[in-house]
């Protein structure tokens, strides 16, 4: 009697037959029932913006923290498992702080990635734990330049110049290869992801349901102004 395929996904250690690790794949679907988030590199700095989750009227809005800092020029936003993606920040924050430290200078943002996405591939290779339901997307400014990077259940990672995950993100994905343009500035990169956002969602969206944040390599971390996101919403 051949083992049925079900078999296969009770543990993240344990292969199908054609190579898929169906736990890994699962934690990949609940990063798809996430809030958007979106990030774009523009001229000198990085924009992150996230799609706050819609909850309750009784929630205030203010509550609902997209984006973390996790040093003076590294910032990310999570999709997915919320609680999943605090955990690994708080690893981040971590291995940041360690490495002034022990060297007394800023983690290069590549380096941090590495780190996270090893500990990430961790949770994929022994029996009793899961992988991470959630994607980081990271961003950063250092000595090498600026960077933007994606993280993955499995503990993969890739650098991108535009890049959207979480619910809808395939049409958002879409639109960003026919309309990014290198060198933009950070206002054009606003633009660009609203409607990127627009396109991805069914709804109407307002612009209070969206955090925003930059990090650069002039002013560093920044939050974008309600009046900056209404006026890309108005266009």
């Amino acid at each position: 009697m051949e083992p049925s395929s079900s078999m296969y996904d009770e543990a993240s250690t344990i292969f199908s037959p054609d190579g898929r690790l169906f736990q890994v794949e699962y934690a990949r679907e609940a990063v798809k029932k996430g809030a958007t988030t979106i990030g774009v590199k523009f001229k000198g700095g990085v924009l992150l913006l996230a799609q706050r989750p819609e909850y309750s009227h009784l929630v205030p809005v203010s509550s609902l923290e997209k984006i973390f800092r996790i040093d003076e020029h590294i910032i990310c936003t999570v999709t997915g498992l919320v609680a999943d993606g605090r955990h690994l920040i708080e690893l981040a924050r971590e291995e940041a702080q360690l490495n002034r430290i022990r060297y007394e200078d800023r983690i290069p943002v590549k380096i941090l990635v590495d780190s996270i996405c090893e500990y990430e591939h961790l949770y994929t290779q022994f029996d009793g734990v899961r992988p991470f339901g959630v994607v980081l997307l990271v961003a950063g400014v250092d000595s090498r330049g600026v960077h933007l990077f994606s993280t993955d259940p499995s503990g993969a990672y890739l650098g991108y110049k535009a890049i959207c995950e979480g619910s809808k993100s395939q049409s958002a994905m879409t639109y960003f290869a026919s309309n990014y343009a290198p060198n933009s500035s950070l206002s054009e990169a606003l633009d660009l992801s609203v409607a990127a956002l627009q396109k991805s969602s069914k709804k109407k969206l307002v612009a209070e349901m969206i955090d925003a944040a930059v990090i650069d390599a002039k002013s560093g971390f920044h939050l974008v102004s309600d009046e900056m996101i209404k006026k890309a919403f108005g266009k």
